[in-house]
């Protein structure tokens, strides 16, 4: 029985398009790209058919030309379009109905992204030529070790291995998305002791292989943007990994400023910036006002964030807000200096003002 192909085609203008490659610049590239020489849409092939949504952050950010802080402020329907192909078969190059050639299941996806015309500036400058030498020919080859498992990842971060576990992750790119899945815990201390391991792992291997690591913080973005997706600790673990890296890493805090506008993650954002804070408030400095604004909130976990964070960030127009919390008792949870301590709101508030106060000329 003769198995029916179908010529693949974009799903925006129906014209032909090339097979996607692999990029030279974002090294180890775990998504082939390719763009539509004819309108523009960029689309990112998911060989399993089941990482789609990193496969689209991929998609996304070529299509803004790599640049983080536009990708994640653009709106689905309103600055883009999307798309995907299911079926596809990359030997071929088509479309496989029923996901069958000859004896071989076809699992792969590709995944189509075209930003609206008034956004396409940021591709327009890609020529062709531009775009052939943004491209190599063959797939960036996934690190293996034989001392690899998911025990022995388990293991070193239960009993808090650091080396040994940076040295496993240095020879197998299989290491940091096993830590990732160790997030789903109902543990809230554990959670935060393999949140500070994942980014202390971030920064020594992001030294020698920083856009392997981009493509992780891209990826816990993007699971935070998706309302339908659970994203345990993904800003933690983006805040802390830009604390530990700023000079590497610093280029994700716009990103991660934009979550200031969803209100359930207002605790989660301001923990992320505190932390930058402490390092580079330079990076976070935009979200002074916002953080002044949660002072006044009903709960008192985000109240007691942010008068923790904006003394971080050394906001002395806060001073005023902040000593009105001076006699706030209520209780929160605040994860620093390596475990989860209970405090209350005017304590945080306190320590603030002691240290906006300090840094006022005498």
């Amino acid at each position: 029985m003769k198995t029916i192909s179908i010529e693949l085609r974009c799903p925006f203008c129906n014209s032909t398009i090339e097979q996607s490659k692999e990029l030279r610049e974002r090294k180890p590239h775990e998504f082939p790209l390719g763009i539509c020489e004819n309108c523009g849409a960029v689309y990112a092939y998911d060989a399993t058919g089941h990482d789609r949504g990193a496969a689209f952050v991929e998609a996304l950010l070529f299509a803004c030309n790599c640049d983080d802080y536009v990708a994640f402020s653009l709106s689905a329907g309103e600055d883009y379009e999307d798309a995907v192909i299911e079926n596809y078969d990359p030997f071929s190059h088509k479309i496989i109905p029923g996901g069958t050639f000859e004896d071989r299941r076809v699992r792969g996806a590709l995944i189509f992204v075209k930003l609206k015309p008034d956004l396409q500036g940021f591709t327009k400058d890609m020529t062709k030529d531009r775009i052939r030498s943004s491209f190599v020919s063959a797939p960036a080859k996934k690190l293996r070790s034989e001392q690899f498992s998911r025990e022995k990842v388990k293991t070193y971060v239960s009993e808090n291995r650091l080396e040994e576990l940076v040295a496993l992750a240095e020879e197998d790119t299989r290491v940091i998305p096993e830590i990732l899945r160790m997030f789903y815990t109902p543990d809230e201390q554990l959670r935060w002791r393999i949140i500070e391991i994942f980014s202390d792992v971030c920064a020594k291997i992001g030294e020698k292989r920083p856009d392997f690591i981009s493509k992780f913080l891209n990826r816990l973005l993007l699971s935070a943007a998706d309302s339908a997706s659970s994203a345990w600790g993904a800003l933690e673990a983006v805040g802390a990994t830009i604390r530990k890296s700023p000079d590497l890493f610093g280029k994700f805090s716009h990103a991660l400023l934009s979550f200031l506008q969803y209100k359930n993650y207002w605790k989660e954002v301001t923990w992320a910036i505190g932390m930058i804070a402490t390092e580079r408030p330079d990076l976070v400095k935009l979200a002074s006002r916002a953080l002044c604004s949660f002072l006044a909130v009903p709960d008192p976990a985000i109240r007691g964030h942010a008068a923790w964070a904006l003394g971080k960030l050394g906001y002395k127009d806060a001073k005023e807000d902040l000593e009105k919390l001076l006699s706030d008792n209520q209780q929160l949870s605040l994860y620093r200096e390596g475990e989860l301590q209970k405090v209350t709101v005017s304590q945080l508030a306190k320590e603030a003002v002691e240290k906006l106060t300090a840094k006022q000329p005498s």
